[in-house]
């Protein structure tokens, strides 16, 4: 058995499923590049048959990318499988993802389908995908709480239809590492030409035990690993890649199995992520949180001094923080942010530079020294949103002990300028109310919060919000040294976000 595990990122499929999470075709660009420079194996750019908006931007990721194998996801249908490869068809390495829920439960409720139904539909999937390539991966939904000898049988038909992988999800988040690990032995002992095919899992996170169910199952057999960025999907999300990978890295001793990923990588993909997403990492997640490398405790403090291993069990360089910080300012040149710009992950052309260095410039004349923070945001804004229906031009608020907050506001709505002026229960509510107006939206406000970039009183404040409308969800980012303009951009983005949404609607994607 190969002691190599092949990382399957899925962040921009399953990941993307995260209420709110949509992202823009600019925006998967952008964030499939650094995937495949943190050395991923195979990136599931996406559902072609969800959307044409889906499809398209699976389709530019297909083209754009030479080393890591593209694949979409396809339901047992033709029509999703046409789709899919549609999509991917011009990839150097193109594999198509079919899937079937095999448990019972899933058969009786939601296909209503025989149990030799599910297995003629997986063999027919399998083989019309294998007439387009031969790298095709079958998953059985639901696999965890399916029965063991009817999931060996499908497996085993899958596997003799063409199928070069085969995937076992714990769908719902429902298995303990111990049964898990028993489950994947099992597949491997019952399915007779197991061999021939490598054995993948997905685990989600309901119970908090992705991570453990998927290192188990790797100790136990498995070789692929389905996994996403910060571990973002449905419900509680998908396992951690960045778990996973160190966790192979760090017990190496124990687990006797390793990957291809380039780990400094690892924490400016994960800010990235969050950056496009607007779901922010809690400071005490495991590898990239805030307070994953932080010590203080003094006798930790002490211990750390003398020996960083005495309290870290990995070094914070292995993911790509260092502790020496090129430091940023307005006397700054291109070549400076160029090259640290590229050593956080965000490889630009000489346009996007451009675009770039003009908004640092402009931040630099307000802060006195720029951090990573401050560029990740400056990139998010000026490159990887696509053309915004909404624009901020101008903001003016009154508030105070002794007035009414009041705001003007000024915005270009498809190239036409607009401008009005409301009142509110405080600033942030004025300007809101005044923007709603003049949009002509009427989203409800699910989510607010505000936090700092860095430390210190010239800090970039970076507000998020959550929006729903006519049951669209969508997450805004804004971010600015003035908490009320942070407010206002993140709102709008947060608009531009739905508005995307009703343009691109996505059709139920699965959740396996």
């Amino acid at each position: 058995m190969s002691d190599r595990v092949i990382i399957f990122d899925t962040t921009l499929r399953d990941g993307e499923q995260s209420p709110g999470a949509s992202m823009n075709a600019a925006e998967k660009m952008r964030l499939a590049t650094q995937l495949e420079k943190l050395g991923v194996d195979v990136l599931e750019a996406g559902f072609p048959a969800s959307s044409e908006g889906d499809l398209n931007a699976v389709s530019l990721i297909a083209g754009k990318l030479q080393k890591t194998e593209v694949a979409a996801l396809a339901r047992t249908s033709k029509n999703d499988i046409d789709r899919a490869w549609q999509a991917i068809s011009h990839a150097v390495k193109p594999r198509i993802h079919t899937f079937i829920a095999t448990s019972d439960l899933h058969l009786e409720y939601k296909l209503k389908m025989t149990r030799e139904q599910v297995v003629e539909a997986a063999v027919e999937a399998v083989k019309y995908a294998k007439s387009f390539t031969d790298n095709v991966e079958f998953s059985a939904e639901d696999g965890s709480r399916s029965d063991r000898d009817f999931l060996c049988r499908v497996f085993e038909a899958a596997i003799a239809a063409g199928a070069t992988t085969v995937n076992l999800p714990d769908t719902v988040g429902y298995a303990v590492p111990e049964e898990f690990a028993d489950f994947v032995r099992y597949v491997i002992d019952h399915t007779p030409n197991i061999q021939k095919a490598v054995l993948s899992v997905h685990c989600h996170n309901d119970l908090g035990l992705a991570t453990a169910n998927t290192i188990a199952a790797i100790k136990a057999g498995a070789r692929q690993a389905e996994v996403t960025i910060n571990g973002i999907g449905e419900r509680a999300g998908n396992t951690s890649l960045e778990e996973v990978v160190m966790a192979l890295r760090t017990r190496s001793n124990f687990l006797a199995a390793g990957t291809g990923i380039q780990t400094e990588y690892i924490h400016p993909t994960s800010r990235l992520v969050s950056m496009i997403t607007g779901i922010m990492v809690q400071p005490n997640k495991a590898i990239v949180g805030a307070n994953a490398f932080a010590h203080e405790a003094g006798i930790h403090q002490d211990g750390v001094l003398k020996n960083p291993m005495t309290y870290e069990i990995m070094k914070p360089e292995t993911i790509g923080l260092s502790a020496n910080k090129l430091v940023l300012g307005k006397h700054s040149g291109r070549h400076a942010l160029r090259s640290h710009l590229k050593d956080i992950g965000y490889d630009l052309s000489n346009e996007e530079l451009d675009l770039v260095f003009g908004k640092f410039k402009e931040l630099a004349d307000k802060k006195k020294q720029i951090v990573d923070e401050d560029l990740e945001v400056i990139v998010t804004e000026g490159i990887l949103r696509t053309t915004d229906i909404f624009k901020l031009e101008y903001l003016h608020v009154t508030a105070g002990t002794t007035v009414l907050p009041m705001a003007s506001v000024k915005l270009t709505i498809n190239g036409r300028s607009v401008q009005s002026a409301d009142y509110g229960n405080g600033p942030i509510d004025a300007v809101y109310n005044t923007i709603a107006k003049l949009t002509g939206t009427d989203s409800e406000l699910l989510r607010f919060s505000i936090s700092a970039l860095t430390g210190g009183t010239d800090a970039q404040g970076e507000v998020t919000v959550r929006l729903r409308e006519n049951g669209l969800i969508a997450l805004g980012k804004g971010a600015d040294p003035d908490i009320i303009t942070a407010g206002a951009l993140a709102y709008i983005n947060g608009l531009n976000r739905l508005e995307y949404l009703k343009a691109n609607p996505i059709k139920e994607a699965a959740d396996l």
